[in-house]
């Protein structure tokens, strides 16, 4: 495993949010924490990203404890984040997005390029000169990814991606999330629209009120209504 989250308790001052989470991913899978909204689903990626610490339990990257780094230590140890509110520069144009958050790509690996992700998100290649204010919520949430790809990091976090978007832009944006799954890139995804999440994850973590509620394959989930209902009001 690359990522690993033992016990992890976080809190908005005296709010807590988060009771003993524990889950992994491996290198080269998709892994989606379900669960309605106010869950714990974002707060387990910005315990991840060092944007809310825990206070208590274990953040492991790569067997190396970065519990409570800050977030530009997380990103260089190769973790990108993929916000909810994508947090695009708008009065920057589509390629200075790009530009501003290139990174080269440690060791041998392949690295990714402006050229690069334009072969992935076409469409940005056409609005390559235009400012991000000016795109539509689905084109800032490719360019989000493609920045973030830009970094050159080895686990993509994705909060909740499809929010907010129509039904035919969140099946584009699957298809190009699947593709780079099929690439080899590691994937934590959280998400409130199960059928997106199924169709991309390997493994399911489903949160309720902060706590683990189910962990198991997506395929088991897919295949259980009952549990579905159970779970997350299907």
């Amino acid at each position: 495993m690359i990522l690993e989250l033992r016990d992890v308790h976080t809190a908005y001052g005296l709010s807590r949010v988060l009771f003993g989470v524990s889950l992994h991913v491996d290198a080269g899978e998709c892994v989606s924490l379900l669960g309605r909204n106010g869950v714990g689903k974002t707060t387990t990626i910005r315990t991840i990203m060092g944007l809310t610490p825990p206070s208590s339990g274990q953040v492991l990257w790569k067997a190396r404890d970065i519990t409570g780094f800050p977030p530009y230590r997380v990103a260089r140890a190769g973790i990108g984040f993929v916000p909810e509110d994508r947090r695009i520069f708008a009065d920057l144009t589509v390629w200075e997005n790009l530009d501003v958050a290139a990174r080269a790509a440690p060791g041998a690996r392949t690295g990714w390029t402006i050229e690069r992700v334009f072969d992935l998100f076409p469409t940005l290649r056409e609005l390559a000169g235009r400012h991000g204010g000016y795109l539509s919520g689905g084109e800032q949430q490719m360019l989000t990814i493609a920045r973030t790809l830009m970094g050159n990091p080895e686990l993509l976090l994705l909060d909740e991606p499809s929010e907010g978007l129509a039904p035919l832009v969140v099946d584009h944006l699957g298809g190009q999330i699947a593709r780079l799954k099929r690439e080899g890139m590691t994937i934590l995804l959280a998400e409130q629209n199960v059928n997106f999440s199924l169709e991309l994850a390997d493994r399911v973590y489903v949160l309720e009120k902060g706590r683990i509620r189910y962990r198991g394959t997506a395929t088991e989930l897919r295949a259980d209504e009952a549990l579905r209902r159970e779970l997350l009001a299907l």
